[in-house]
């Protein structure tokens, strides 16, 4: 989150996005830093309505960094998000995501159970494997 926005270290995300037609975006704007980061600031919530949170609010450069139980105000300030803003579609951005959230261990990705009234997804990480399977997962959210 080095420009101040999520995932602008890697991309990807952004690019799936676009390929996946949740926003409508240059390319070239979304490799920029400084204009990925007006797109975030200006459009992705007020014109897509969508909304990041993360689980662990501080940069980690994998999840080997992670320390057991400091997920846990993170878990409480999405699921108050959850409560107050009632999104149509909750989705975890990867296995890792959903596991520290839920604390589940055994699930698959896709949908899960309801959280709050809210559907609640979990898609492939972005920065593995065939993008043709993350575009499918976001193509899926907004059905």
């Amino acid at each position: 989150m080095q420009a101040g926005v999520p995932f602008s270290n890697n991309k990807t995300f952004w690019y799936l996005l676009n390929r996946a037609g949740l926003i409508d975006e240059k390319i070239s704007d979304l490799r920029d830093d400084t204009k990925l980061k007006q797109i975030y600031n200006k459009k992705f919530n007020p014109v897509y309505k969508f909304g990041l949170v993360n689980v662990i609010s501080r940069p980690t450069p994998d999840v080997s960094s992670l320390v057991k139980g400091e997920e846990g105000t993170g878990r409480k300030k999405i699921l108050n998000i959850i409560k107050k803003y009632k999104p149509r579609v909750v989705c975890f951005v990867g296995k890792i995501a959903y596991e520290k959230f839920s604390h589940e261990k055994k699930f698959c990705f896709g949908w899960q159970n309801d959280i709050h009234h809210s559907r609640s997804y979990v898609m492939h990480f972005p920065l593995h494997g065939k993008a043709s399977v993350r575009i499918h997962d976001l193509k899926l959210i907004v059905k």
